[in-house]
């Protein structure tokens, strides 16, 4: 791809790894963390640590032109060291719209504005194709021991208010904390266990059950909900089957 303003990037953010490489820069892709998973086919791309405990060191060493990062998944300190070496893009995505937002704007600071406007456009479809049915109340777990949830401005959120699923937590703002005697008292009538970043599993549903006995309790893939960038299409695809499901 000729003429590309970045040859040597590195992401700190898995989402946007995945994305970084749909929009055709894997070859410009220097450097990811363990946790950029996303596409199959980046095994060689070196992995520089995780996205909170980055090895700085290899980062400047590998000498990237462009790093890429997010204001939640990654530590101020580490963008601002990074910042003397580099130029450091730092995303805040809260919302399905700053998501897509996101993807038009690094499609023209990286020189393929048509590729992450055709992203852009099947994001949009699959949004305005999931299904009209009455809202649900429910609750999002994201960890255990504390019990963890999500607030109202976060990504997480908005997903579920676009799909009709009315969030209990909706008066707090970012990860606040619970606990199963409170899910209770708020009796929602769905209640999500992720995939990620803890694990729920099977065995978690029946200690749930016993206190919310009222709640239907699905487990739930993380990334659905959570992971912005090209994968909403694969998210949304999935989410609009499942909804209709309910």
């Amino acid at each position: 791809m000729p003429d590309l303003p970045y040859k040597r990037i590195v992401s700190l953010v898995p989402s946007l790894t995945e994305l970084l490489v749909d929009l055709g820069l894997k070859d410009q892709l220097i450097g990811r963390t363990r946790f950029c998973i996303h596409p199959k086919g980046i095994e060689e791309i070196e992995i520089i640590g995780g996205t909170k405990n980055p090895n700085l060191e290899k980062i400047v060493e590998l000498e990237p032109d462009f790093i890429l990062t997010n204001k939640e998944e990654n530590r101020k300190e580490d963008v601002e060291l990074l910042e003397k070496y580099a130029p450091v893009r730092v995303t805040e995505i809260d919302s399905i719209q700053d998501a897509i937002l996101e993807i038009s704007s690094l499609g023209e600071v990286l020189g393929v504005k048509e590729q992450a406007g055709v992203l852009v456009k099947k994001i949009t479809a699959l949004l305005n194709d999931r299904p009209a049915k009455p809202p649900l109340s429910v609750a999002y777990f994201i960890w255990k021991d504390p019990w963890m949830t999500v607030g109202n401005d976060t990504y997480i959120h908005d997903v579920l208010h676009k799909y009709g699923l009315d969030n209990v937590y909706g008066l707090h703002k970012r990860y606040p904390k619970t606990t199963l005697k409170e899910v209770a008292e708020l009796q929602p009538e769905l209640l999500l266990l992720s995939s990620e970043p803890y694990p729920f599993k099977e065995k978690h549903i029946d200690e749930i059950k016993a206190v919310c006995p009222q709640s239907e309790i699905k487990l739930v893939n993380g990334e659905w909900f959570s992971w912005y960038g090209s994968r909403m299409i694969k998210a949304f695809s999935h989410l609009n089957k499942w909804r209709a499901s309910l």
